[in-house]
């Protein structure tokens, strides 16, 4: 699909439109997203109604779910006339009508119909108002998030099969060197050799190797260096703690984090942003063998901390460990931000409509919370008192990875992960489980959602 500006309407055979309740004109229809009927071809023009208080995150879901419901019927040129549309509509729209040709199958031996609009052929026409330069720069940022998210989406949808950790590595790799940022791989040997205990613990039950996966976007000139953290479990059996198996097809998944870390350093680096990223992926499968590390085990740390293994299904957080330590002892980032689909828990607490927020900087965390309104990806704040300190005590270590009871479950989890960030003062964590992977147009059950690009996004620009 391409995306061209106008200044004078191009007269495709269809012009869409965008009105708030309140502003539906006079003599024009108004037309249900719901209905298929294949009346566009030969109307000039389509009204999509909003409701009376829509945000810009109502119109990328607008526009997603209408352009995808009916992906196979749109013309090959559409125009959006935008001449009334700010520019956070505008970058939502074009945002959203590009998710509309998300492709979910990938891996199927037949294709399903799409309409030309959403290949090489297709064109998008956005009907600008006069002299407005802001419009090409809102265009090109839709655009390149849109891709972004795709490709996470991509990443999310895999299998566990076809994505271990070596081929997240291959995709950065992959990514740095189209886009002009670094991109370092830590393999087994590397790992042994540094003392990432806690990673190769987990790994020690599954054939494939991990990997601690280091990209780094750095811009012309910066002020501040923001380090990111992704738990990259490509997949999660919950090893001798096994889990149900009614379900675990679906921890494919349990690599959200990561997939949020890649493709934000991707889109700051295609992007430009002023702000030095670091994206810091600790990845591994999370399996059962004889090798594996048992409930009961102490096993080191990068940080030199021990952890009594109490639960081996709390394996993000003994990866996560590593990562952040890594981070502090490597970068000594100004802002730290760790992203992980990390617990039951969360999803219990908040649902499906938000992920859980963890940090004790009340600055870092209304920055996060605003950034999740604006983008639409929304954050909810949970306590990180020290009141919980206790449940993470171990008779024989350090710490312990789990307090094995049916409460406060990410909060518990996330005062873990405090123990392995050497106090930062701007540290903030980030419980995507029941954002990442969620309901959508693109599945009956579920599927990846990119959950974390956008708000990131939106967060860094506004630094």
């Amino acid at each position: 699909m391409r995306i061209e500006l106008s200044k004078t309407d191009p007269n495709h055979p269809l012009t869409l439109r965008l009105y708030a309740q309140e502003q539906q004109p006079a003599g024009h229809p108004r037309f249900q997203a719901t209905k298929n009927e294949t009346w566009w071809p030969s109307e000039k023009e389509l009204w999509l109604g909003l409701g009376k208080t829509p945000s810009a995150y109502t119109v990328l879901k607008c526009l997603r779910t209408l352009f995808y419901k009916q992906k196979d019927r749109w013309p090959d040129r559409i125009t959006l006339d935008a001449r009334e549309l700010p520019d956070e509509w505008l970058a939502a729209a074009i945002n959203g009508i590009m998710l509309g040709g998300y492709k979910l199958w990938l891996y199927k031996s037949e294709d399903k119909p799409y309409s030309k609009f959403f290949g090489k052929e297709g064109t998008l026409t956005v009907w600008a108002k006069e002299n407005d330069n802001q419009t090409d720069r809102v265009i090109t940022k839709a655009k390149a998030t849109a891709a972004v998210q795709m490709r996470v989406m991509d990443l999310m949808n895999a299998p566990g099969n076809k994505k271990p950790p070596r081929i997240l590595a291959e995709w950065a790799l992959e990514s740095g060197r189209k886009h002009g940022y670094k991109v370092t791989v830590l393999e087994k040997d590397s790992l042994q050799a540094l003392g990432m205990h806690a990673l190769l613990s987990v790994n020690k039950g599954s054939t494939e190797p991990p990997v601690m996966i280091l990209t780094e976007y750095t811009p012309a000139s910066y002020t501040k260096t923001v380090v990111l953290v992704g738990k990259g479990v490509t997949f999660d059996t919950g090893g001798i703690s096994i889990k149900g198996s009614s379900n675990m097809h679906l921890m494919k998944s349990d690599m959200g984090g990561a997939a949020a870390v890649l493709g934000t350093v991707e889109l700051a680096a295609r992007l430009q942003l002023p702000v030095k990223l670091v994206g810091i992926v600790p990845s591994t499968e999370n399996c059962v063998d004889g090798a594996s590390i048992k409930p009961g085990d102490v096993i080191d740390s990068y940080s030199g901390k021990t952890i009594e293994v109490i639960d081996t299904d709390a394996e993000g957080r003994l990866i996560l460990a590593d990562g952040l330590s890594y981070a502090m002892k490597n970068y000594k980032p100004d802002i730290m931000i760790d992203l992980a689909t990390l617990t039951g828990s969360v999803v219990q607490t908040l649902g499906y409509a938000a992920a859980g927020m963890f940090t004790a900087n009340d600055e870092l965390a209304s920055q996060l919370a605003r950034a999740g309104d604006s983008s639409g990806e929304r954050l909810w704040r949970l306590p990180i008192w020290d009141d919980y300190k206790e449940e993470i005590e171990s008779d024989v270590a350090d710490v312990r990875n789990y307090h094995g009871k049916p409460l406060a479950g990410a909060i518990v989890a996330a005062k873990f992960l405090e123990v392995f960030t050497g106090e930062h003062p701007a540290w903030a964590h980030l419980d995507i489980a029941g954002t990442a992977f969620g309901e959508s147009e693109y599945a009956p059950n579920r599927a990846g959602t990119a959950f974390g690009v956008r708000l990131l996004l939106d967060y860094l620009e506004n630094l």
